[in-house]
């Protein structure tokens, strides 16, 4: 199967990149140069890492890989969510706005929000790879 980003955004509940874009560029403002949110941001990223290798991986898998791995891929998932969780709890007690965090969704409130909370952390890893150039 070969996916395309036109595929993508034809799914229910996908982000389009420009709005991905906006959600980070205001997470980076808001970020800013604050010691504690950077760190947040580094343990973030680490924790993305591992379920965007994994969801790259995804449709090369056979079924009884699928099976095996996704255990392991629905916890790597819920660490990425803490992570937006925890780096958006404190920047609100910074007085930020956070709206990014607010446009994801509540994933406790609608099950499919996690889905697009794993798009934008896949977003976040792009970016970031293709700026390590």
């Amino acid at each position: 199967m070969i996916n395309t980003y036109d595929s993508y955004v034809k799914e229910s509940g996908a982000i389009t990149i420009e709005q991905m874009r906006k959600m980070h560029e205001n997470m980076m403002l808001e970020i800013g140069e604050d010691e504690d949110a950077l760190e947040l941001y580094d343990d973030l990223c680490n924790a993305i890492f591992p379920y965007a290798d994994l969801r790259a991986k995804w449709h090369t898998f056979s079924i009884e890989e699928k099976m095996d791995k996704d255990s392991f891929r629905t916890a790597c998932h819920d660490n990425v969510i803490l992570h937006f969780n925890m780096i958006a709890r404190y920047l609100k007690m910074q007085g930020k706005e956070v709206q990014w965090r607010e446009q994801l969704g509540d994933e406790k409130a609608d099950k499919a929000v996690r889905k697009g909370i794993g798009d934008f952390g896949c977003y976040i890893i792009f970016v970031n790879s293709i700026c390590a150039r």
